[in-house]
């Protein structure tokens, strides 16, 4: 019972990434056919590429001091995920190019959540009652 109730849940949550990565592959189209062509999709990719680097800059210079300390602990966090990603790359890839990829991520990674736990050990460091 509790095996099917879980395979059900599993398959629910299949299609809703189906649906959400179907919906996000067609956007640039959609946009591009709603604009009668005039819009190249990449135009469109490209667009909010930048929007998003312009957001990212102004929320993380935006984060009060007290706060910096938690978001490089997310950040951490978000790269132990992109580890998983690229251990997977690495390991079941069929193409050299993957598994290419897959190791650069790898190495980029590692170096973003080691200088990641240095940071935030020296900001803790900062709290910390100093010793007369």
């Amino acid at each position: 019972m509790a095996s099917q109730a879980m395979d059900r849940a599993l398959q629910q949550l299949n299609d809703a990434v189906t649906a959400v990565m179907t919906a996000a592959a067609q956007a640039p189209e959609a946009a591009s056919a709603a604009t009668g062509g005039a819009i190249d999709p990449f135009v469109f990719q490209f667009a909010i590429f930048v929007l998003a680097i312009f957001v990212g800059y102004y929320v993380v210079w935006s984060v009060t001091p007290a706060l910096h300390t938690p978001l490089m602990a997310v950040t951490n966090a978000i790269s132990s995920v992109i580890v998983v990603g690229a251990l997977l790359a690495v390991g079941i890839s069929a193409s050299g190019l993957a598994t290419g990829f897959g190791f650069v991520a790898l190495v980029l990674v590692s170096v973003n959540i080691v200088g990641g736990f240095l940071v935030t050990q020296r900001m803790l460091a900062m709290y910390k009652k100093k010793d007369k």
